[in-house]
Parts: structure tokens; sequence; C-alpha cells
């Protein structure tokens, strides 16, 4: 339940068109809901600024119907991340205005338009294309968040002309996420290049020695440019909250 559903409430409360002893109810689940199963945060866009988002790898379909249905009842967008294929068209035959970002693995349910509270633009760039279903992860969710976003691709170090030809998209962004696997060098570069926020994004994509993305991962946290943030390996969802809480500011 955001602010803005709860102003509404009050209003409706105000106006005659809703009883007291029903906002009661309304309320009643706040600050979470029990589902056996799951214990749903309704209170955390009134804390945060930023709705619970479901977390597909690992739940069943059954129980993912539930948090969606318990979630969409308090008048919630929903984001589920980490959703396969497989499961996605299963709870898009439970509901059907629900889309499903197959790059990404992502499904969006937007009962209301998204509000745009980004002050600037997100600008996510990926090294190589084996990259970009992490990238698109980091899209999706700073989208879903408010923000407006552009995406930049393939524009790794082993060619770094490719970057530097869009030298005027990096500069008019307010914040850059970069994801890179192997050896993960490209956070540095763009570190090097701008005067706004960085945040880097290890992927586990790359040959034997790169051990799953950990050596993107050290080699990021060793970063020669000042002011480079690193999240976990494949964690586009969170660059992505992190980058819109930077922008709202």
């Amino acid at each position: 339940m955001n602010p803005e559903n709860i102003k509404n409430m009050l209003r409706s409360v105000k106006d005659g068109a809703l009883s007291i002893d029903d906002a009661l109810q309304h309320l009643k689940q706040l600050p979470y809901q029990d589902l056996g199963c799951a214990q749903i945060d309704h209170h955390r866009e009134l804390r945060q600024g930023m709705p619970e988002v479901i977390f597909g790898e690992g739940k069943t379909v059954e129980q993912i119907v539930a948090i969606m249905t318990a979630m969409l009842g308090k008048g919630s967008n929903l984001l589920v991340t980490r959703l396969a294929q497989e499961k996605s068209s299963q709870i898009q035959a439970v509901f059907s205005a629900a889309t499903y970002n197959a790059e990404a693995r992502c499904l969006i349910l937007e009962q209301q338009p998204v509000e745009e509270r980004g002050k600037g633009t997100v600008l996510v760039i990926s090294a190589g294309t084996s990259d970009i279903p992490v990238a698109s992860e980091a899209v999706v969710t700073a989208r879903f968040l408010g923000n407006r976003v552009e995406q930049l691709f393939d524009v790794g170090v082993a060619g770094i002309h490719r970057l530097l030809a869009r030298s005027e998209q990096l500069a008019a962004a307010s914040v850059i996420i970069v994801v890179a696997g192997m050896e993960g060098a490209l956070p540095s570069v763009v570190g090097g290049l701008v005067d706004k926020p960085v945040i880097a994004v290890p992927t586990s994509v790359g040959y034997g020695a790169s051990f799953g993305g950990i050596a993107a991962l050290l080699g990021m946290l060793n970063s020669c440019a000042a002011g480079v943030t690193v999240v976990n390996i494949d964690n586009g969802f969170g660059a992505a909250c992190a980058a819109s809480q930077i922008n709202r500011v």
C-alpha cells in the first residue's frame, strides 16, 4: 500500500464514501500479512518509497499466485524477478494483464500508471551481449520504480571505441549502472569518464578463471576509478534499486 492509496482511503472516509470500519479492515493488514508461505510487507513502500518485489526463483507457481493476489488487493503494482518462462505462462493464465520480459526474466502487472519519481535518467550499460539478462533486469526494475531509463549494450573494453562514441549519452545520465563479466574492467573505464554515480554489477559470465563472477567482483571492488560502488554478482535488481534512490535525491 503506497501513500497515495492511503490518502485516497482517508478522503473516502472524510467524504462518507467509505465507513470507518471498512477503513480499519484495510489497515488491519498493515504492516504485514501472514499467508503461511510468506509474510507480505505491505508497509514497505510507505517506509522505503519502493514496494515489496517478489523473487520468483525457488517459489512455486501457487505461492507466487497467492502473494500476487494479496498484493493486488492492496492496489500495488507488481514485479516478479528471476521468473522462469514456464512459470510465467502459468501465472499469466491466472493474471491475463501481466506481461513477461523473457530477456530480464521479469513479470510485471501494473494496476495503475507508474509515477515518474526520478529526477534524471538512469543509464544501464552492458559490457557484452552475454551480460544483457542481468542488465535487462536492471532496466525493467528501474522503470518499474519510476525512472527514465536508457540502455547501452555490448560496449565492453575489447572494443572501447564503441563506448567512447557515446560520450554525450554518458554525460547526460544522472546515474549509471555498468554490468560486466569476464575481468569486470568496464566500470573502471566508465568511472574515469563521468562525474556521476557509477554502480557496478559483476556477472557470472566468463571462462573458468572468472570463477562464476568472483574475478569480476574483485576487479570492481578494486577499481582505480574513485566512487564506483559495487553490488553482488548478477544483482541487476539491487543495482536498479540503489540507482533509483540516488535518482530521487
